[in-house]
């Protein structure tokens, strides 16, 4: 599957020559447009792989329009412009964007910051998703121990036999080992007398 593009460049021409790049690349222009907040609502709803953004744009700018795209990780960002001052890049670069490209560019610089700002996006997503997995499973552990100490306390079991209870209950039921455990220290499953 071709690598999908939204282009936001206010010069008309630029933009077709972006779009005839791309293309020929092997990448998808899903939509174009000359102002930066349209780019911010052109990405929500074509949802692309990467955002091609001009800095200087009306309705919003690129930088800014680039930290909204990447404060809801929509995409990877990529700012192609003619101002290449150190403020504007430490700039863009707290708002998220994932490469930056100086006007007039080649074919050779484009191709490169798009994969690189690909790899950093996916990059950054994985770290987020397993920060949430591991967040998920702390939180079920605590709820298992908890469980598992209610059936030691109240039923006089094991740690292992208690633990035992919930994975064979969950088992048998199709259910999580949390949704057990939860069910455990709410009183509605209670191990059998």
């Amino acid at each position: 599957m071709p690598t999908r593009v939204v282009v936001a460049e206010d010069e008309a021409i630029i933009r077709m020559d972006l779009r005839e790049l791309l293309g020929e690349e092997g990448y998808e222009v899903v939509a174009e447009c000359g102002r930066g907040d349209e780019a911010v609502s052109l990405v929500r709803e074509f949802r692309p792989d990467v955002a091609l953004l001009d800095i200087k744009m009306p309705g919003m700018d690129g930088i800014s329009a680039a930290r909204e795209i990447s404060a809801d990780r929509l995409s990877a960002v990529v700012l192609v412009t003619a101002f290449s001052q150190r403020e504007l890049i430490e700039e863009s670069a707290d708002a998220g964007v994932h490469a930056y490209v100086v006007k007039p560019f080649e074919r050779h610089d484009l191709v490169p910051a798009i994969e690189v700002a690909l790899a950093r996006f996916r990059s950054e997503q994985s770290l987020i998703d397993q920060a949430a997995t591991a967040e998920q499973r702390l939180e079920s552990r605590k709820v298992i121990d908890r469980a598992k100490g209610a059936l030691m306390d109240g039923g006089g079991m094991t740690e292992q036999a208690a633990f035992d209870f919930i994975q064979k209950t969950a088992m048998k039921e199709r259910r999580t080992m949390r949704d057990v455990a939860q069910d455990v220290i709410d009183g509605a499953v209670t191990p059998p007398t």
